[in-house]
């Protein structure tokens, strides 16, 4: 009696964490060493799967309460297979107005899933690389952040759009 049951809850487990996830089509992280430094680039190396369907495009960060700051700012480029380069200045909020971090996660460690770019269309065949750079900066102070603490993890996620994939 209690094998099967065992085998059930193992069985339902499987199908709940292999269906959660359908959407995926590529999802990275590389980890951040201690602090990332104003000109440490994380870059990502994406073949897309094919040239006809639009993804849904995310920055994902993971980040700890050693993160000090209500907003994110990021450098994103996309560089295409054949050379052009689409390069975007994007605001995430972080916090909320108490000061509390935005995210998923019941320990100290957040995980934020940023929107990047909604209805993209890989159009080139090829290799197309994603390089996230911080950007972040002080009130009143013209040099950025040299050294950006609380950031653990970034990655990058491209998502079918229809749930049916």
């Amino acid at each position: 009696m209690l094998r099967s049951n065992t085998l059930l809850f193992l069985v339902i487990f499987s199908l709940v964490f292999v269906s959660c996830d359908s959407k995926r089509v590529f999802d990275e992280y590389k980890s951040v060493p201690n602090k990332w430094h104003k000109d440490s680039i994380v870059s990502f190396n994406i073949t897309p799967p094919d040239s006809t369907n639009a993804y849904n495009l995310f920055v994902n960060l993971r980040n700890t309460n050693a993160y000090k700051y209500n907003n994110l700012f990021l450098i994103v480029e996309m560089v295409f297979p054949h050379g052009k380069t689409i390069k975007d200045t994007l605001e995430y909020r972080m916090a909320d107005p108490t000061g509390k971090l935005l995210g998923t996660g019941v320990t100290d460690t957040k995980e934020n899933k940023l929107w990047y770019k909604e209805g993209v269309v890989f159009q080139e065949a090829g290799e197309y690389q994603v390089n996230i750079q911080q950007a972040m900066r002080e009130n009143g102070k013209v040099n950025g952040v040299e050294e950006l603490e609380g950031v653990t993890d970034v990655g990058f996620r491209i998502e079918h759009i229809n749930s049916n994939k």
